[in-house]
């Protein structure tokens, strides 16, 4: 996961050295040589959320193991294209096989973890994907700054592409298929007795087909058992097909999430992702020329500024995960011991509370020339918050509608595509209104979409 968004964002940070090589020396043109250069990364983001909506319906069908390994196979040679392309159209191509490479990671880690994984258990370990997610971008930001201090920005491409083989080799010889069909099972191999309902939430205690099997005991670890099917060995897992998981068409699996964004869970979930993650984009695409002028800061230490944001994600790993799952437990107790999907909502008032805050401070400290701690500082803090809303929401809506996890997290995902769309007009925006505007509107709508989830507590699953 952390590979997945390494190259998405990384050679931003060298935005200026790569307008020069494709647009010619700096002139008057050069804001606007930026912005046409900037479509490199939003783009690419773009498609990251485009291609979910390609490789689910294969995901759903045939596993999630041919697509991991195919998705990171291309991953790895459009990484190559970008290094060699020598003209703006044909890095623009292959910034748009390298998006749509990559976002299938995006949308395998959360079915992933939803495979095997328990109820109790996904708040800490989705916090821990989200966080991985967002230091790819702080990480690829600051390794491609130290990599154009001495080389040329290509090489940031050749890094990324060593690394995504590295990742693609790892992930052939130790990534076994997670998709398993359960509830297949006949009457005479399984005793429906004190079924637990998938996560356990509530418990059927329906004492039938005894008939068949009068030995057995109420309670008894043999009216569990059921006939398993025969362990693979390793050699056997690593074949790239396992089977067909669906009798469905690919056609009808990928009209479904867009179905399910109508939802109103998923589709405030989407929005605060959109908001969180698009503003991020946002900055991406423009931090290396403003700390430039505002700073005068060569792009390494342009890019150093964003260990701040892999100290915020690390930081919010405990506050995404393990407070989402505390605050559910907390109210599961005064519930009776049931447990709704809502209760995990309270959660995200952290991040509501990060996110605007990191985005005054980022655009305040710009706009105003203060020190340069105070945008950094507000990149942590939104990296922290994008972690800590993102996992928050995702497990939300996966708790809401568990049989189709895969569905509504790609719903999610895809829609986060619409926030990538703000970072388009963001040197626009910037330009008219100066940062301390723009940013300020920005902390306005993702506090407004935020505040939703109160609604959404009290009526959300009526």
């Amino acid at each position: 996961m952390f590979m997945t968004n390494f190259l998405a964002a990384g050679p931003s940070v060298a935005i200026v050295s790569i307008a020069e090589t494709f647009f010619g020396p700096p002139g008057p043109n050069l804001p606007a040589h930026i912005s046409t250069t900037a479509y490199l990364f939003t783009v690419a983001s773009l498609c990251q959320g485009i291609g979910m909506l390609f490789w689910m319906p294969f995901i759903a069908k045939y596993g999630r193991r041919p697509v991991y390994i195919i998705s990171f196979v291309l991953y790895t040679a459009s990484a190559v294209w970008c290094g060699v392309a020598e003209s703006y159209g044909v890095e623009l191509a292959g910034r748009v096989i390298l998006g749509l490479a990559s976002g299938a990671g995006e949308c395998l880690g959360p079915l992933t973890i939803a495979d095997i994984f328990f109820l109790h258990e996904r708040g800490s370990i989705m916090a821990i994907y989200t966080a991985a997610l967002s230091m790819g971008v702080g990480g690829g930001i600051v390794i491609s700054g130290l990599i154009v201090r001495t080389l040329l920005w290509h090489y940031i491409f050749y890094v990324g592409a060593a690394l995504t083989g590295l990742t693609t080799i790892l992930v052939i010889l130790t990534f076994p298929e997670t998709t398993f069909l359960r509830g297949q099972e006949s009457d005479d191999e399984m005793v429906p007795v004190g079924v637990v309902v998938d996560e356990g939430e509530k418990l059927s205690n329906t004492a039938t087909c005894f008939e068949n099997k009068p030995d057995l005991k109420l309670g008894s670890a043999d009216a569990y058992r059921r006939e398993l099917p025969p362990g693979r060995s390793y050699l056997s897992s690593l074949s790239l097909f396992s089977g067909v998981y669906t009798s469905e068409s690919l056609w009808r699996i990928f009209l479904r999430p867009i179905s399910l964004i109508l939802l109103p869970p998923v589709l405030w979930a989407s929005f605060a992702m959109s908001v969180t993650v698009g503003f991020l984009v946002a900055i991406t695409s423009n931090f290396a020329s403003a700390f430039a002028a505002t700073y005068n800061f060569a792009p390494w230490q342009s890019g150093l500024c964003f260990v701040s944001a892999i100290i915020g994600s690390f930081l919010a790993i405990a506050f995404g995960g393990h407070v989402s799952d505390w605050t559910a437990d907390w109210f599961t107790k005064r519930n009776g011991g049931l447990r709704e999907p809502e209760m995990r909502l309270p959660a995200v008032a952290v991040g509501g509370i990060f996110i605007p805050v990191a985005l005054i401070l980022y655009g305040v400290g710009i706009n105003n020339h203060l020190h340069w701690m105070v945008p950094t500082l507000g990149l942590g803090c939104l990296n922290f918050a994008i972690v800590q809303v993102t996992s928050v929401s995702l497990v939300y809506t996966i708790d809401c509608y568990r049989p189709a996890a895969g569905e509504v997290a790609v719903s999610q995902l895809v829609f986060k595509a619409f926030g990538f769309l703000l970072s388009f007009y963001t040197n626009p925006w910037i330009d008219s209104y100066g940062y301390a505007k723009a940013f300020g509107s920005m902390a306005g709508i993702a506090s407004a979409v935020i505040l939703f989830a109160i609604p959404l507590y009290f009526f959300g699953k009526g």
